[in-house]
């Protein structure tokens, strides 16, 4: 697996949602955990076995998921604004079994037109191949609009700021 950057700091992770990629505390979910170096965001994991499609090999579902959390969360902390998915793109390029040491990055390309953000993502095994690639377009709000918009409660907003002042 390609090594990590150096210098990487761990981006926040909130207790009090059940997010099925994010959250620390859903017993079904991935438990992602995400780092950034200031030009990407990174993590790293493994796919338990109750979610694999057919013959042990990871649901394409699941590493959709996995490819629209590490692209929501370079949106979010690299431009600092809470991101929603508009569309997203996702090539299979290799069967990954379960159990699989995985490393996922994902980058921002380019902020677009009418606060949106194209972004890229891909899935790496244990030996630095690529298994899936993603690209996506994410709706960007700041925490004003989203208060405004009525896009996020009070307490996840405050949370989206904490991770905006928290890493680099």
């Amino acid at each position: 697996m390609t090594p990590l950057p150096e210098h990487l700091r761990e981006l926040p992770s909130g207790e009090n949602h059940n997010c099925f990629g994010c959250s620390p505390i859903n017993p079904s979910g991935l438990h992602m955990r995400f780092f950034t170096d200031g030009r990407a965001v990174y993590s790293r994991l493994q796919v338990p076995p109750h979610l694999c499609g057919w013959s042990n090999i990871v649901h394409g579902g699941v590493l959709t998921t996995i490819l629209d959390e590490i692209m929501s969360w370079a949106a979010i902390r690299l431009l600092q604004r809470i991101a929603v998915t508009r569309t997203i793109r996702v090539d299979f390029l290799k069967p990954v079994p379960v159990g699989t040491d995985l490393q996922a990055e994902g980058r921002v390309r380019a902020p677009g037109p009418k606060n949106d953000a194209e972004t890229q993502g891909v899935i790496y095994d244990a030996r630095g191949d690529a298994c899936a690639r993603a690209t996506a377009i994410f709706k960007v709000f700041s925490p004003a609009v989203a208060r405004r918009l009525g896009i996020a409660d009070e307490a996840s907003i405050r949370w989206f700021e904490h991770v905006f002042r928290s890493a680099l």
